[in-house]
Order: structure tokens, then C-alpha cells, then sequence
């Protein structure tokens, strides 16, 4: 999935601060994954009201870009529960770039090795930030089958 960024310019982040503990509630880390994102960790994933924090937090002027929004309980040094708030999209089952930044920002913190197990709510998943960068792995499914017309191509 790449290398995460953590300098605030990179992910992008408004002004210059500690991107490790940004000025907001619950003191959530910044990571970029090509994309921006902000990870609270929190002692219960399921207590959270992941709708109304992640979009206030989605939508913070921190965040020029917007951000995706990440809920993480640390289960154990090589375990973790994650839930996610995407920007522009909402709740969703899963995002990849949000778990890596979620894996990168335990370790980050010394909460977990830098090789995780993750539950989101799709399931399972398996993140090792080595230093060729952070793999994913997890299962797949085939979803479904399209056939894209010529006309709807031109139109993109």
C-alpha cells in the first residue's frame, strides 16, 4: 500500500503542527496514505457514534482535503478492532488505506509491533509496515461483472 507520510505538509494537514498528537479531542494521530487520515484510539470501538465523530471530524478546517476518520481499539500488541468513517462516502465495511494508517499510528505510539491483525467490519485483515512500506493482506470476493460502454468512457 505504500509508505506512510507523517509530516504535516505531506498528508496535508492546514499549518504546521505535531502530526502524532493533533489539537483535537482524544488526541488522534494524523497519517497520509496518498490520502489523509485521522486515527482516534479509543478503549471501546462499539461505544463510539462513528457518524456524528467522523463527519465532524471529516469536515475539521485541520483537514484542507477533508479526511477519512478511524476508530481503533487496541486489543493486544498484535491486535486491533477498527472502524471507519470515509470522506465523502460515510461508514463503510472497510477501507485499506485506513487500516494501514490505523497500523501505522499504533505502532507509531508504541501501542502494537509494527505486524497486526485488524478486525473491521468486513472482516479480517493482516497489515506488516515493513521498510519497503506497509502490506496488506486480507481476503477478497468477487463482486460483480460490467460492461462499460464506449459513450460512458468518453463522458469521464
Amino acid at each position: 500500500m505504500g509508505h506512510p507520510q507523517t509530516m504535516w505538509d505531506e498528508i496535508p494537514l492546514s499549518k504546521p503542527m505535531d502530526t502524532a498528537h493533533l489539537p483535537l479531542d482524544c488526541d488522534p494521530m494524523a497519517v497520509g496514505m496518498g490520502n489523509p487520515h485521522a486515527v482516534f484510539f479509543v478503549d471501546d470501538v462499539g461505544a463510539v457514534d462513528v457518524e456524528a465523530r467522523g463527519r465532524a471530524v471529516e469536515f475539521d478546517p485541520l483537514f484542507p482535503q477533508r479526511t477519512n476518520v478511524e476508530f481503533a481499539e487496541v486489543r493486544s500488541r498484535d491486535e486491533i478492532r477498527m472502524r471507519v468513517w470515509e470522506r465523502g462516502t460515510g461508514i463503510t465495511l472497510a477501507c485499506g488505506s485506513g487500516a494501514c494508517a490505523t497500523a501505522v499510528a499504533a505502532a507509531e505510539r508504541g501501542l502494537t509491533e509494527r505486524k497486526v491483525r485488524m478486525e473491521v467490519d468486513g472482516g479480517w485483515l493482516t497489515l506488516d509496515w515493513r521498510d519497503d512500506g506497509v502490506w496488506m493482506t486480507g481476503p477478497t470476493a468477487h463482486v460483480f461483472d460490467a460492461t462499460l460502454t464506449k459513450a460512458f468512457l468518453e463522458s469521464l
